[in-house]
């Protein structure tokens, strides 16, 4: 191998030592007092028994599809799509064991002071952050090399995003069904805290954070390194130039490295402010990112126009994730307007909260689309104007966003880093509070909580917009792939009317997923609520704390009710672009796919910040000394009303963009072959 081909490998193995370190300094801090284990040992159970049993549904339907496309596709992609699926599923496992592990640890901490919480907490994020994408960065690179021609391993993305469906699915309706019993029941009708080790639902809202949140935004993630790599030398592969396929997976290399070092600046440091020590770990991260870029295009595409064309793509990929990070922040965090004014209308009723959370998500949409239309224009602009061969200009241009895409991608090791150890405050919190820790530890996981719930929302963000711009070279590839297999060019116009048919019947699905995955969650809680009530009217002394709640049964409740969900959203993902192109052909599969990239990008991104700033909202009026009060029971029920919005709904439909986009493409051959049938 030349050492192009080696630096993915080798950036891909060092990410894994590194993650393999953080993760041992993390088992050596003391994990606490045996109640604080105990606690830690039943969210753990709990978290595996639910991954277990999801399992047990998944992978049967992994083995049917890997053989079904492998017969009828190809075997390369039959092979893929099982490299996909496996570690996407790896991703989440990977993702939940960690987290609940620092959990407990980052609990002890606390009485250490802010700098060495943080610390913890971040170093077990940075765990799933360096170990995720380095799976994904490997499995693409080490497939390209066994099948080099793009279209054969397209398989990947499908069994990638596939499996983070069905986890970020699963556990999505797992967590918010048991949150909301915790919130509900506990903080709004008995008035205790959402952590109190009197309420009964609060072991399986600690295993849902694990489900949800850790394993659900591992294989999150996973899957979107692995579908906007796959997009971009899928287009390379188009361009016909060999050394451009490469480039592509050097960019992750390079954000491999960088994100390797901007981990390491993060320290135990005492800090007043958490975000300062994130802020810069991301800052070194995209520099060193940007100048490995320059190096790694000097020395493999050469001196050439083009070659900086492409490199200049990247870094509007690089510097559009902290625009992006602005922007949720903005909207997300609560020291900024937007959360204050949600906060601040809690005191006219649930009406005008619920309105102005709503109001603020939809006005996020707006500078989220500015920020994505620059990206485009610029990285296409530059991208096609210098092609070498002017009728290839439309390929580069598309080529170039597909390289914006992906330069963000390449610093998912970081940003996952800084999203993980949100679900890791979270728990650590709720130990404190089961255990009585007392205020002072309490108030320092509640500070790190806050960021933490402003880094999801970025990182939710972050795959939105990826899904965005790798969706375009997606469906740049599903044309050409079309023209191929059909061996015609096809009229994409808006003259069309299958194209027309296409756009909205694309447009309609991020809506009808999102009112199928809201229901489930609504179905999922209003039984975790009547078990709730039933454990505090049966035994009046689980109130008093005389009594033990019964934990195990809300954890089977909120697994059962959240398995029964996977099907339907999979179900539609899977078999729209299918059965459109079989009855329509290519053109409304085209028009399929741009109408719900249209519609659930901004959808997904307005339910992920409306979601988290109502909850950013309620952490500020409890901030204010103002627990238990009417206004604060408000705010509960604006961030019950969020936590679908933000940790169900909006996730999903990033990953059923790209699914909807893989499917189409690895099964293009199928429309003609049934046709000619």
């Amino acid at each position: 191998m030349e050492i192009q081909e080696l630096l993915p490998i080798g950036a891909a193995i060092a990410s894994f030592i590194v993650a393999a370190f953080f993760a041992a300094w993390v088992s050596k801090q003391n994990p606490g007092t045996k109640e604080m284990m105990e606690i830690s040992n039943a969210v753990r159970v709990g978290a595996s028994a639910f991954l277990r049993r999801e399992m047990r549904i998944i992978i049967p339907i992994a083995i049917g599809l890997s053989v079904i496309i492998g017969y009828f596709i190809g075997l390369s992609n039959g092979i893929a799509f099982a490299v996909g699926a496996a570690l996407s599923a790896i991703a989440g496992i990977i993702s939940l064991k960690i987290t609940v592990k620092a959990a407990v640890r980052a609990a002890q901490s606390t009485g250490n002071g802010l700098g060495k919480t943080f610390a913890l907490a971040f170093r077990g994020g940075a765990t799933v952050g360096l170990a995720v994408p380095a799976m994904a960065l490997l499995a693409i690179t080490l497939l390209y090399f066994a099948f080099p021609d793009p279209i054969t391993i397209a398989g990947v993305g499908i069994g990638a995003s596939l499996i983070a469906l069905f986890i970020r699915i699963g556990g999505g309706i797992f967590t918010k069904a048991a949150d909301m019993g915790a919130d509900l029941v506990g903080k709004v009708e008995a008035n205790i805290p959402e952590d109190d080790p009197r309420n009964p639902a609060t072991i399986a809202d600690n295993v849902g954070d694990n489900v949800g949140d850790a394993a659900g935004m591992g294989s999150d993630v996973y899957e979107s390194y692995i579908v906007t790599m796959l997009a971009s030398i899928l287009i390379a592969a188009l361009i016909g130039a060999p050394e451009n396929v490469l480039y592509p997976i050097l960019v992750g290399a390079s954000g491999m490295i960088a994100s390797i070092i901007g981990t390491a600046t993060v320290g135990s440091r005492k800090t007043s402010d958490v975000m300062k020590p994130l802020n810069t770990a991301f800052y070194v991260t995209a520099a060193i990112a940007i100048g490995l870029n320059f190096v790694f295009t000097y020395l493999f595409l050469g001196n050439t126009p083009i070659a900086y064309a492409l490199f200049g793509s990247t870094i509007v990929g690089v510097i559009l994730v902290p625009v992006i990070q602005k922007i949720t922040d903005t909207y997300t965090n609560y020291k900024y307007k937007p959360v204050k004014e949600i906060a601040d209308s809690a005191k006219w009723g649930y009406a005008s909260l619920t309105l102005m959370g709503i109001i603020k998500g939809m006005q996020s949409t707006g500078p989220f689309m500015i920020a994505l239309v620059v990206a485009i224009a610029i990285s296409f602009a530059v991208s096609s104007s210098a092609a070498p061969d002017p009728s290839q200009a439309l390929l580069y241009g598309i080529f170039g966003t597909s390289l914006t895409a992906m330069a963000m991608l390449s610093l998912a090791g970081i940003v996952l880093s800084i999203d993980a150890f949100g679900p890791i405050s979270d728990n650590a919190g709720g130990i404190v509070e089961m255990t009585g820790m007392g205020d002072e530890n309490r108030k320092v996981t509640d500070e790190i909580d806050a960021v933490g719930n402003t880094t999801k929302a970025i990182t939710k963000g972050f795959a939105i917009a990826s899904a965005g711009l790798a969706a375009l070279a997606m469906i740049q590839a599903f044309q050409y792939e079309a023209s191929e297999v059909f061996h015609q060019v096809f009229d994409y116009s808006l003259t069309n009317p299958t194209v027309i048919i296409g756009l909205l019947v694309g447009g309609l699905i991020p809506f009808i997923i999102t009112g199928q995955l809201i229901n489930g969650v609504s179905r999922a809680a209003s039984k975790m609520v009547d078990e709730v009530r039933r454990q505090f009217k049966n035994d009046p002394e689980i109130l008093s704390g005389k009594s033990k709640p019964d934990y195990a049964r809300c954890v089977d409740i909120a697994t059962v009710a959240s398995l029964k969900e996977l099907w339907k959203s999979a179900s539609i993902a899977i078999a729209a672009p299918i059965v459109l192109g079989i009855i329509l052909g290519p053109t409304a599969v085209a028009g399929l796919l741009v109408g719900a990239v249209v519609t659930g990008i901004f959808l997904a991104y307005h339910l992920a910040n409306t979601g988290g700033a109502w909850d950013n909202a309620k952490k500020l009026i409890e901030m204010k000394g103002a627990k238990g009060t009417e206004e604060h029971k408000v705010a509960v029920v604006g961030d019950v009303i969020g936590d679908p919005y933000k940790d169900t709904a909006g996730p999903a439909l990033n990953t059923v963009i790209k699914l909807l986009n893989t499917v189409a493409i690895v099964f293009v051959s199928a429309f003609v072959a049934i046709l000619v049938l």
